[in-house]
């Protein structure tokens, strides 16, 4: 094997709140030679994701946590630079959970670990739109929202790479599709780019009126990606036979103690006639992952998911843009370029 060095970030000490320098260690270290059965892949694309941040807490959840001195946790696509695996050649373009670093040793029998056919799409793609936070949002919404067509389907996080992917998909399905997102420029984008009918800004000041204005219908699907008084607006607009997915609630992430957050479960769950509601990992439908990820890469390719991308440059660069990311400074989905391709 050839004289690899791989670069990687590990997590130093567990956060507490936001993400300091001192939690996140960048360093440097010789790659082990292949074993059989192994290969070694360059890492081209990294995704950063909300739920990277609650896994570096030591709380016991639906994953592990980081433990000290490991890598953060991540998906990646690479492309094989070695090989001695009879299923994966030098030259192939993978997904996997390579975690934040420049290099990744993987046993050819991995787990969550595919090959990718570009089909003339940028690599990047893989990651979001026909990627985890998509399939994210197309299993989520027709698995356990359930939308009908005229329903109204409300999602927060709106211009983000789940909640694009939920609204657009909503609206070839036949419904009525609101968005939440933060600020003018990210509202814009999900009803003049994505084709949203209406989107409400929560950083305008008339959260709770302006989506009552939104939906004089009321509310038959919420997608949950952010939590807070988003959930607590939408709760009393909550028709009766609602639906709501719980992806995740990132506005709790950095709260010093996550444990003592009112989660949405307790806001739902305190009203008269409580919708059916769940907390869902896309990894229940591990079996469908290639054929979601088929069906989408044709949407992207014929235009029925469009996508924007914030990209940060460098594994330097990626503990600032995860930062970023949990204070919606992102435009779309998150991602650090590693290499040339």
């Amino acid at each position: 094997m050839s004289n690899y060095k791989n670069r990687r970030i590990v997590l130093a000490r567990r956060p507490k709140g936001e993400v300091a320098d001192e939690d996140l260690r960048l360093e440097s270290v010789d790659m082990k030679p292949l074993d059989d059965g192994e290969i070694l892949i360059k890492v081209l694309w990294l995704s950063l994701d909300p739920y990277m941040r609650p896994r570096m807490n030591d709380l016991k959840s639906y994953m592990d946590p980081i433990a000290i001195d490991a890598v953060i946790v991540g998906e990646s696509v690479g492309q094989v630079v070695e090989s001695r695996s009879g299923k994966y050649a030098v030259g192939d373009y993978v997904t996997s959970y390579s975690g934040w670093q420049e290099y990744y040793v993987a046993p050819e029998t991995e787990a969550m670990m595919y090959k990718v056919d570009p089909r003339g799409l940028p690599l990047s793609v893989f990651l979001g739109a026909a990627g985890m936070p998509a399939r994210t949002a197309y299993l989520g919404l027709t698995r356990v929202g359930k939308p009908e067509a005229g329903e109204t389907v409300v999602v927060s996080a709106a211009s983000g790479a789940v909640g694009s992917v939920v609204g657009q998909i909503a609206k070839t399905l036949g419904c009525r599709v609101v968005g939440i997102a933060g600020g003018e420029k990210k509202c814009s984008y999900v009803t003049g780019e994505l084709g949203f009918d209406a989107c409400v800004d929560y950083k305008a000041g008339n959260l709770d009126a302006d989506l009552a204005a939104a939906c004089p219908a009321g509310i038959d699907v919420y997608f949950e990606n952010v939590g807070g008084a988003v959930t607590r607006a939408v709760a009393p607009l909550l028709n009766k036979g609602s639906r709501v997915p719980v992806c995740g609630y990132i506005s709790a992430y950095n709260e010093q103690d996550i444990t003592a957050v009112e989660t949405p479960f307790h806001i739902l769950g305190a009203l008269p006639e409580p919708p059916e509601h769940r907390f869902f990992v896309v990894t229940e439908w591990q079996d469908e992952h290639e054929e979601v990820t088929r069906q989408l890469v044709d949407w992207v390719k014929d235009g029925k998911i469009k996508y924007s991308e914030s990209v940060a440059d460098g594994l330097d660069n990626a503990v600032d843009a995860f930062r970023g990311m949990l204070q919606g400074k992102n435009f779309g989905k998150q991602l650090v370029k590693i290499a040339e391709q």
